[in-house]
């Protein structure tokens, strides 16, 4: 009993975790809003340019302040910056997938794990840095 308390101790105050499950939720939310403006009659294209600004605002706000302890407002341009990167290093991972013969299903599908990665790191050195060292490293984060 002893360790599963322990262990539920860590999992609680593990980064990537959180950066997961706040994750889950952001996507979540951006496809609630793309669903609901679809179904009250709004046209795929802008109801997926709502979402994804909608989206980027809501992930800022939720991954800067629950997952990595920094809620300043200041590094939504760091944030946008970091999503333009992660964007082009995916198109460009999918394309070369593609090339290999792959549907583009399989390549997006392949594509995802790097791009979780790539938002976790830029998120976690490049945005919410503090003072040249990530916010509140845990101990799973020091190892």
């Amino acid at each position: 009993m002893e360790r599963s308390a322990m262990l539920i101790g860590q999992l609680r105050k593990c980064q990537v975790l959180h950066f997961l499950i706040i994750g889950i939720v952001n996507t979540s939310f951006s496809y609630g809003i793309y669903a609901g403006l679809l179904f009250v009659g709004v046209s795929y294209a802008l109801a997926n340019l709502v979402a994804l600004v909608t989206g980027i605002l809501f992930s800022f706000k939720t991954q800067g302040r629950l997952v990595f302890g920094n809620p300043d407002n200041r590094l939504l341009g760091r944030f946008i910056l970091s999503w333009g990167l992660i964007y082009i290093c995916t198109i460009i991972f999918i394309g070369r997938i593609i090339a290999l013969g792959l549907d583009a299903y399989s390549a997006g599908a392949l594509a995802l794990p790097l791009s979780v990665l790539l938002s976790y790191l830029t998120q976690k050195y490049f945005v919410f840095r503090k003072s040249g060292v990530a916010a509140h490293p845990t101990e799973i984060d020091r190892v």
